[in-house]
């Protein structure tokens, strides 16, 4: 009967997430924001709650979530923002738990500067999931997407660190800033090696395995599993060591898996991304009365305190940081280098950009998970200092941000009209798309100057002829982009529109014929699958709109 219990469960939380999911993508709002106010809406009914076991949480699905991340991400973009990402996934997340311990230890009553640094280090981390789905969606510029990624997947791996040498710190002898620096040193750079040996160890496999896509899916889906347990074996940082081993394995990943076998990749990691996600922002909710219970010993005064502080100190020291590092230099750099000021120099941030990656700074389950595995007891016997109270106010900054800032990042952003210019996103797919097929000209000349027994001269010359329409249908689109000046209203050609048209319809009317062939008894159901999965990739590389080419 328990497992029976687990299966229903499972499959009313799946229910739940698609349903939550379907009326996202009509309502416009972010599916992390709503799901946390749904859980919370169980959390208040009478029965039973799940609780959220922060080491099932740290093992199974942190991993898998961060590896997939980092396969998505750009190892060059965040390579070129390289120092902004530091500052804001290191250098900024030190500041906030050690400004948050400080203030823990000065103005609450019952708690250590240790036990401070903890709950800091537990609230330090954004999740970019809420900001990144609603970015997405009404196209931020790519370099702000690329510093929400790259602060998302390097964050939790320093604040993990802290949060275990400041829960050492407070369940043995104290604090000691020289011991703790030296452990981060450590565990940062070992999670960055065994990243890379987990990414090379995979790399070396892909190739053997490429004529297999489900072999090379299975490998890829125990990949992150292996670099955090291989971590965390060792004793040094095992989400550093996904994040790292994912960047790398995405970077290679063109050259050393086949195309069937990134199709069939992406796709589940998709699937797994979907429901983890759903199911973990569906869990935050469920934590309401577990965390409600402990609050009984502390007064309302040390209770509104300690919220105070920790939102405080969240909500405002990230735009203040980001002001000091992003704006304030570009300020002084125009000033002192007026005459020198080149092309080849980065665009300078505005304050437009500022405001949406102060916006993007939304909590999650991993600030939760983190604080969850703080224990209830020191070396000596005696209570983790102010251990309910510190859950509790990490689960207050969690509902504050993802709830309040997820639900109002869209309406800011179209506020502030910061979107990526679509034309030049796709007049540079296009020119990428002109350079391939020049490519492969200039590679069927050279097959015809090698004088192919088996490759008559009427082959080549058919699929020149097919390369070169290509070639000029894309340098058309070029020419087309160049004289639009508005890219939400890229005019394309009635030709255009009529070869999609006609195109899905004699898709239609190829599988329609399949089916009739089968319900006819003349094609068996494994050849019409074969034949649907054909159709079904010609089809995927039809633009959804006419207007994104």
């Amino acid at each position: 009967m328990e497992a029976e219990s687990v299966l229903i469960f499972v499959l009313a939380a799946v229910a739940v997430v698609s349903v939550v999911r379907w009326v996202a993508d009509r309502t416009g709002l972010p599916a992390a924001a709503l799901l946390p106010l749904v859980g919370i809406g169980y959390a208040l009914l009478p029965g039973p709650n799940v609780t959220l076991d922060p080491h099932i949480i740290l093992t199974f699905v942190l991993p898998p979530l961060l590896y997939s991340a980092a396969l998505d991400s750009s190892m060059l973009a965040i390579r070129r923002n390289l120092r902004t990402v530091v500052s804001l996934s290191v250098v900024l997340v030190l500041l906030t738990a050690l400004l948050i311990g400080v203030g823990f230890a000065w103005f609450v009553t019952g708690a250590t500067l240790a036990a401070g640094i903890a709950v800091g280090a537990a609230v330090a981390p954004p999740d970019p999931v809420a900001a990144l789905a609603v970015g997405r969606r009404v196209g931020l510029p790519p370099r702000i997407i690329t510093l929400v990624q790259g602060e998302g997947l390097l964050n939790d791996a320093t604040a993990l660190t802290i949060l275990s040498v400041a829960v050492a710190a407070a369940t043995g002898d104290g604090f000691s800033a020289p011991a703790a620096f030296g452990q981060f040193l450590v565990a940062a750079a070992g999670g960055v090696a065994v990243g890379a040996a987990v990414a090379f160890a995979k790399r070396l496999l892909s190739r053997p395995l490429s004529s297999d896509p489900m072999l090379a899916t299975a490998v890829s889906l125990a990949t992150p599993f292996a670099a955090y347990l291989l971590g965390e074996w060792i004793h040094v940082s095992g989400v550093l060591a996904v994040v790292v081993a994912g960047l790398i394995v995405g970077h290679h990943a063109p050259r050393s898996a086949s195309g069937a076998g990134r199709l069939q990749t992406s796709a589940v990691w998709r699937l797994v991304d979907f429901l983890l996600e759903g199911l973990v922002f569906l869990l935050i909710g469920q934590q309401l009365p577990e965390v409600l219970r402990g609050l009984a010993a502390y007064d309302t005064v040390t209770v509104v305190v300690a919220v105070a502080i920790t939102v405080g100190v969240v909500l405002l020291l990230r735009p203040l940081w980001l002001i000091l590092t992003l704006l304030v230099p570009d300020v002084l750099h125009v000033r002192w280098r007026r005459r020198r000021v080149t092309e080849a120099e980065p665009a300078r941030w505005t304050g437009r950009e500022v405001i949406v990656l102060t916006w993007a700074g939304t909590r999650g389950v991993i600030s939760l998970a983190a604080i969850f595995t703080l224990p209830l007891t020191t070396e000596t016997g005696t209570p983790f200092p102010a251990r309910d109270l510190l859950v509790f106010c990490v689960f207050v900054v969690v509902i504050v941000t993802l709830v309040g800032q997820g639900l109002t990042f869209a309406p800011i952003v179209r506020g502030l009209g910061l979107r990526a210019d679509e034309n030049d996103q796709a007049r540079l797919r296009n020119e990428a798309r002109s350079a391939s097929v020049e490519a492969a000209l200039a590679a069927l000349d050279d097959l015809e100057q090698q004088d192919h027994d088996d490759i008559s001269t009427p082959v080549i010359e058919t699929m020149r002829d097919q390369l070169r329409a290509r070639l000029n249908r894309y340098r058309d689109r070029i020419v087309l982009l160049r004289e639009s000046d508005d890219a939400a209203v890229t005019p394309v050609s009635p030709q255009y529109e009529a070869a999609l048209h006609v195109r899905r319809v004699t898709l239609d009317a190829q599988r329609e014929e399949f089916l009739r062939w089968r319900d006819a008894g003349w094609l068996p159901d494994e050849g019409l699958r074969i034949l649907e999965r054909e159709l079904d990739h010609e089809e995927r590389l039809l633009p959804d709109r006419p207007t994104r080419r």
